[in-house]
């Protein structure tokens, strides 16, 4: 039997002896309680050297329970700002993507409105050159009279 059990034998007896009349005293077997006292005395040493070590193993288990928490929230705090340099990563990588491809587009639009700008320039020239031959064509063909040529070469434009 253990301190818990021993104590409670003893109570158990203390309640259950035979009181003296008149009086707060009781009579017990005397034998009967110092072998119980003898085993409560016995069992402390056993009792207590097994609270000590039980003790002494929590104190162990909660410091290795703090330890591991600390290690598992550095990791977190790690993980978060992991997380949030990727984060970071990927928003600026967006930014600079969007702009590129503004600067892109804009540019694009610069050199179509620059090349459409060259072509009728070109065109604009072309078109004086074309209208002033056609004017000197014209002139020389009515100088040399060949106003019924003039009709068959406007019957093949249509």
């Amino acid at each position: 039997m253990d301190v818990i059990e021993n104590l409670e034998a003893a109570i158990a007896a203390v309640e259950e002896a035979r009181s003296v009349p008149l009086s707060a005293s009781c009579v017990l077997n005397r034998g009967e309680m110092l072998q119980l006292l003898d085993q409560i005395k016995l069992s402390f040493p056993n009792d207590l050297a097994k609270a000590i070590s039980i003790l002494r193993d929590k104190d162990m288990i909660l410091e290795n329970a703090h330890t591991q928490a600390d290690g598992i929230i550095a990791q977190a705090r790690d993980e978060v700002a992991r997380l949030v340099e990727q984060t970071t990563i990927v928003s600026n990588a967006r930014k600079e993507a969007t702009r590129i491809l503004a600067e892109a587009n804009a540019d694009g639009k610069k050199n179509r409105e620059e090349i459409d700008e060259y072509v009728d320039a070109r065109l604009a020239t072309l078109e004086v050159i074309l209208n002033k031959t056609l004017d000197v064509i014209s002139k020389g063909r009515d100088q040399l009279g060949g106003v019924e040529t003039k009709h068959a070469l406007s019957d093949l434009n249509k």
